[in-house]
């Protein structure tokens, strides 16, 4: 003690010296109980938040869920005289089902979010857990509706048939030891129109497709290939003491993949014509036959396998020869993934087409008879997001699209109509902001929904012939939620690794956030090349905020690699995923710091589940200077071990030298920095064995790690003790403080911030 300082004040100044680090304390009870409760507190501090619009029926009323004081409403406005009121009685609907379920549900907390209307929109049918409800909208009356495996969904109490009938219902179609017979209705009469199918060449009865006048068939006849399983021990199961062992049919890159061949069948006289599979010598997939309106010919599609090759093949009746309507080819992949689609335009004569070919995403109009272009629909340095309708009357298209305003975020959703010659685009949604828009059936009104991460969603009823604002239907107000702290994501964009190309993501800030101090960074990731992933929308709420809380920035960013830009932009990931976009990711992060000296780029931690997971490892492994901590939940962290359309999409086929590099189970002994893995035993979705060949791999390398294995669960980041252990693994590692003593704490309420958001 200094001498100078009387005993009587040692204390005090013991408090004072301390003063600034107890201010500033981190990772606290108090801070983990104050981000566990941000969801309750956010999500019930904003009102008027409508849902997307469901319009009802052919009707000109929509029925929309609206976040309101208390929980939710579902509400109908009707776009003629603009009335809106409660779609039902919440508290009826509520007593009602409560006591049919042996429940105790709340007017505003029913327990469904979506239903369908039934017998003339009088009823609504709806899924509570493994159960399916109707409630009648007269008397209230609730009743569960029984579904028995092996029944149509939608069309209760009605078995699948065996068989496929003719249009006008006088003939069956269906497959006896492996071929194709005929029979009539009453099945006095039958013969065979095949007499080579076997056990390993076998015609499949869910191809068999009548042509519109009944006079012929199209089917396929399958070889089949190597079907694959993996085998799952359940360890603590809930109904008995011990394991329950299952198994899966899960196709993996490089399976020999089942052969379908398509055979065209003349009913008259029996006639068989194979078709000649030049056109298709090596499919991936090729969808179920499609015949013409007027008969002439049937339609499908051709996937190659390795995904560089798809066309559409249309089969002759008269002659049973194949032509190709439209032929795709690339370099890299034909990403059928979110990017295809087709529409015959007068049975056919027109295709309205989606296509990459000239480096965005964009609407073509194909002359099928000679499979040449006849005037590219859409185009410019922005992609086509989707089609929401073909007015072939009209020669009009309805559709989405993102990146068409320079300076602007490239990832809003705008929409808009243009004519099948390319002429008059119309701007249908004008505010910088992303939109969702929902017709209604006639295509006289439109509902548009528009908000931006920094914006509270607004939604219109406009007019389709001009776009005017025919009435607001609902306007979020975020008052009371701003007065308790809520501030909304930033959003951030630097260049990417080229030096050109923008880069767009959000920080996350904790709510009590100073600027003074030094915060280490967490990001958000999963790379998937099939979508980009940066919220563009409101939330009062994110899962990352509640993260943030523990002292900590929290970040996500789409780098390249990932989907809705340019083709070069997407390419980056072809037989790259190892890379993830972490080169553009860097960049950004350094452009942050260099901007707010607050944010601490020597302790970056980052966390994914699945691809995310696969992502989150390979931070460590192939940047370990600059990413320090990582947990990665279920990951597919060896793209041989995952799914195979996923992923030969993506690293291709033939499997090449490219699959080692960038597995995480082949770079296991790259690992620097702290990792925490984790995996439910039951995933159906990535192979667990894959984040345990991870571990096997670590182990070998002598690396030192943590590993959650979690009975019972799927493809799960683990809930909310995952949540948990995720919190606590930053705490520790990043802020280097240590996590409350869960074993003696006091436990928190079972109300988790993330364990009803999963990846």
């Amino acid at each position: 003690m200094n001498p100078r300082i009387p005993n009587r004040y040692a204390g005090l100044f013991a408090l004072l010296i301390l003063f600034p680090l107890l201010v500033h304390a981190q990772g606290t009870l108090a801070d983990y109980e104050r981000a566990q409760n941000l969801r309750k507190q956010f999500e019930g501090a904003v009102v008027n938040v409508a849902g997307r619009a469901t319009w009802i029926e052919k009707s000109n009323r929509f029925w929309y869920r609206r976040l309101s004081k208390g929980g939710n409403e579902f509400m109908q406005f009707d776009a003629e005289t603009y009335a809106k009121t409660t779609l039902f009685d919440h508290e009826r609907l509520a007593a009602s089902l409560s006591a049919a379920a042996g429940e105790n549900y709340k007017p505003l907390e029913l327990p469904f979010t979506t239903f369908t209307f039934v017998n003339n929109a009088s009823a609504i049918q709806f899924t509570v857990g493994d159960n399916f409800w109707r409630c009648d909208l007269t008397n209230y009356n609730c009743t569960r509706v029984e579904r028995r495996p092996g029944f149509f969904q939608g069309q209760q109490g009605r078995p699948a048939d065996p068989w496929k009938s003719s249009p006008d219902g006088t003939l069956e179609a269906f497959v006896k030891n492996y071929n194709i017979y005929i029979r009539t209705k009453d099945k006095k009469d039958e013969f065979a129109l095949s007499y080579e199918g076997s056990e390993n060449n076998y015609y499949d009865l869910n191809t068999i497709t009548w042509s519109p006048d009944g006079k012929e068939i199209a089917a396929y006849r399958v070889r089949p290939g190597y079907h694959r399983k993996i085998q799952y021990i359940q360890s603590s199961p809930t109904d008995q003491l011990q394991p329950k062992y299952s198994t899966i049919e899960y196709a993996k890159p490089g399976d020999t993949l089942d052969i379908e061949q398509p055979v065209l069948f003349l009913i008259s006289n029996r006639q068989q014509d194979i078709v000649d599979s030049t056109l298709f010598p090596n499919a991936y997939e090729i969808s179920n036959p499609v015949w013409r309106k007027d008969g002439r010919a049937f339609t499908f599609e051709y996937n190659q396998r390795g995904h560089q090759v798809f066309r559409i093949i249309e089969v002759s009746a008269q002659t049973g020869k194949a032509r190709a309507l439209i032929t795709e080819e690339s370099k890299t992949f034909f990403c059928y993934s979110g990017k295809e689609y087709r529409y015959d335009v007068q049975d056919g004569k027109e295709i309205v087409w989606m296509s990459e070919r000239d480096g965005w995403n964009h609407l073509y109009l194909i002359d099928s008879e000679t499979g040449r272009v006849k005037n590219q629909i859409t185009k410019g340095n922005w992609v086509v997001r989707g089609v929401e309708k073909v007015d072939e009357e009209r020669r009009q298209i309805w559709f989405r699209a993102s990146g068409m305003y320079p300076g602007k975020d490239p990832y809003f959703n705008y929409y808009y109509r243009i004519n099948f010659d390319g002429s008059g685009l119309t701007v249908l949604t004008e505010t910088d902001a992303n939109h969702t828009v929902a017709f209604s059936a006639d295509m006289k009104y439109y509902v548009d929904t528009w908000s931006r991460v920094d914006l509270p969603p607004v939604s219109q009823l406009r007019s389709t012939a001009d776009g005017k604002v025919l009435q607001e239907v609902e306007r979020a107000d975020i008052q009371e939620l701003t007065k308790i702290g809520w501030r909304p994501p930033e959003v951030f964009t630097s260049v990417a690794r080229d030096g050109r190309t923008d880069i767009w993501g959000i920080i996350i800030r904790p709510t009590n956030f100073d600027p003074a101090r030094k915060y280490p960074v967490i990001e958000n990731i999963y790379a998937g090349p099939q979508d980009s992933f940066v919220p563009k929308s409101f939330s009062a709420y994110s899962a990352m905020q509640a993260q943030a809380e523990l002292g900590f920035i929290v970040v996500q960013v789409d780098g390249m690699g990932t989907s809705n830009r340019s083709k070069a932009f997407h390419d980056v990931c072809w037989k790259n995923l190892g890379d993830a976009g972490f080169p553009d990711r860097i960049v950004w992060h350094k452009a942050i710091a260099a901007k707010y000296p607050y944010y601490d780029i020597s302790r970056v931690g980052i966390y994914g589940h699945s691809a995310g997971g696969q992502n989150a490892l390979g931070a460590l492994l192939f940047h370990p200077e600059f990413y320090k901590v990582c947990v990665s939940s279920c990951g597919c962290h060896d793209n041989r071990m995952d799914k195979i359309w996923w992923n030969e999409q993506w690293m291709g086929w033939p499997l090449g030298t490219e699959y080692a590099a960038s597995s995480n189970v082949d770079n296991a002994y790259r690992l620097q920095g702290k990792l925490l893995l984790s995996v439910g035993e039951m995933d159906q979705n990535v192979d667990p064995a894959s984040t345990m060949q991870v571990v096997s791999a670590l182990i070998k390398a002598n690396k030192t790690f943590d590993l959650i294995v979690l009975p019972g669960q799927g493809h799960s980041p683990g809930g909310e003790y995952g949540e948990r252990k995720r919190f606590d693994f930053f705490v520790h590692h990043l802020l280097g403080v240590e996590p409350p003593d869960w074993n003696r704490a006091k436990p928190m309420k079972e109300t988790s911030s993330l364990a009803n958001q999963r990846n």
